[in-house]
């Protein structure tokens, strides 16, 4: 099998090809590895990767395989990790400054439930520093390009996972999604990005942003590789007090069961002037692919949904400004060589180690949760949340499911919105209520604009009916028969790190 035929493989297609023998983990891994070769100097998706790990790795599951070991569901499934996942032996930075040369002693219990299903990690992908962004221009490394048009954004936080698998480095990566760092890159880029329920997905070895808001979840090519990584990642995790022992469902087996019947709210909150032409155009004609899989379409309302931008930055920003508190070049982080006393230690350490990106939500956060202030800020946005959940819990009364576009815009230029920090936390006006209220989300292709950007839809869900969700999506994945395509990528080959 050429290694061309092997990139065009979804994560499920190349596990099913490993344990069966049709090809071997070396073969899936060096395909990958030549790709990754071919077009990071361009996306430049990663901040690290090793080719030498990679292929060790894919040997010791064809010996085990060898050996008779029935291999596990991502059998030699190249993947990606998101730069704030602890992972063993691995530099690991949130793309900060301030913590180049932490070295994880640990994995994060999500990258170790892949590595238990056979996975092979590739590298670790780029981000928004501390997963604050909607761009992946605020990391320190360099900011990341959308495969589809390289002067474009991929989407932030989590848009160098978005970008490797749109790219096709890697079938499959890890994102981290507080606010909708999974969907919106995943949208930007043409790729499928899930966001489970809060609690589906053990958090522990993840570096914090936000605790009340912060799952990991997985990017893919289709939502069939999105539910298997989901079976994977789900469950309990006695390090985690926030994860849930909700039984976890055969999200496989149940993806084809279809949405005939089903009630999709549409928001009346949605205000299609907002809306580019492209997206609206798109967003019309995913309602009709909706009701031409049998699902009935009900018009909803959640009133506080004009509020959730505003409340999102008040909980995110108040809970990153206790989180980063830590890193003060005393107990952890970048420490200043030219500071000559200790208040200059603190003020020096955080100033070079911390971007100015998350200065600003610190400083946002701080101030929010300041004597004279917390209750006219944090308190209040913590009612105007509580609102919000109890207003989708209603709605979910009328419905089984809730439908938006994941993105108001296609990518932007890279730049574009850099001196607008308003116009760039706008970008996150379809994802934020999820968050806000641990509501599953799943962003799906839709199509393109006129000018071959990819667009998406968002589809939610009950807490904990991801199943639901993935059924959904996949039904649509069928009925919009939005083809997964690899887009031209001219560029420069680089070496492996």
């Amino acid at each position: 099998m050429s290694a061309a035929d092997l990139q065009s493989r979804s994560a499920f297609e190349l596990a099913e090809l490993v344990r069966g023998g049709e090809v071997s983990a070396r073969e899936v891994a060096e395909a990958f590895v030549s790709r990754t070769h071919e077009v990071e100097g361009s996306v430049r998706a990663l901040v690290r990767w090793n080719a030498e790990s990679a292929l060790e790795q894919a040997d010791r599951l064809d010996a085990d395989r060898a050996r008779g070991r029935e291999l596990g569901p991502l059998a030699g499934v190249p993947v990606a990790i998101k730069d704030n996942l602890c992972l063993t032996g691995a530099e690991v930075t949130c793309g900060s400054q301030i913590l180049r040369g932490y070295e994880s002693p640990y994995d994060a219990t999500a990258v170790a439930r892949l590595l238990a299903a056979d996975c092979v990690i590739l590298g670790q992908a780029n981000m928004d520093e501390f997963a604050m962004g909607s761009s992946c221009e605020n990391s320190s490394y360099h900011p990341t390009c959308n495969p589809w048009d390289l002067e474009r954004v991929p989407g932030g936080s989590s848009g160098g996972s978005a970008a490797a698998v749109a790219g096709g480095e890697v079938p499959l990566a890890l994102g981290t999604d507080t606010g909708g760092s999974i969907r919106q890159p995943a949208a930007l880029c043409g790729v499928v990005g899930l966001k489970p329920s809060y609690g589906r997905v053990s958090r522990w070895g993840l570096i914090a942003f936000a605790s009340s808001l912060d799952q990991i979840g997985p990017l893919s090519i289709d939502v069939r590789d999105a539910s298997l990584a989901l079976g994977v990642l789900a469950g309990v995790d006695e390090k985690d007090s926030t994860s849930s022992p909700e039984p976890v469902a055969d999200y496989v087996g149940q993806l084809e069961d279809g949405i005939d019947g089903l009630r999709v709210g549409v928001l009346s909150e949605i205000d299609e002037g907002d809306l580019d032409a492209g997206v609206l155009s798109n967003w019309r004609e995913s309602l009709a692919h909706l009701e031409s899989c049998g699902a009935t379409l009900e018009a909803i309302s959640i009133p506080s949904l004009k509020s959730a931008i505003a409340v999102y930055y008040v909980v995110a920003n108040s809970e990153a400004s206790a989180n980063l508190a830590r890193f003060d070049g005393m107990r952890y982080g970048h420490r200043s060589a030219e500071a000559e006393s200790l208040r200059q230690l603190y003020d020096m350490s955080r100033s070079e180690g911390f971007g100015d990106e998350v200065k600003r939500r610190i400083l946002l956060g701080t101030f929010a949760l300041s004597s004279g202030y917390y209750e006219a800020y944090y308190g209040r946005a913590l009612g105007v949340a509580a609102r919000m959940k109890l207003e989708f819990e209603q709605a979910f009364g009328q419905v089984d499911l809730i439908v938006t576009p994941t993105s108001p815009t296609a990518a932007f230029r890279i730049g574009e919105r850099v001196a607008d920090p308003l116009a760039m936390y706008l970008s996150d006006v379809f994802t934020t209520p999820a968050s806000l209220v641990g509501l599953p989300g799943l962003a799906v292709p839709s199509g393109f604009d006129a000018s071959g950007l990819p667009l998406s839809l968002q589809i939610l869900g009950r807490p904990f009916a991801e199943n639901q969700v993935l059924r959904a999506g996949r039904a649509f994945e069928r009925a919009a028969a939005v083809e997964p395509k690899r887009p031209e990528i001219g560029g420069r080959p680089v070496s492996t790190t």
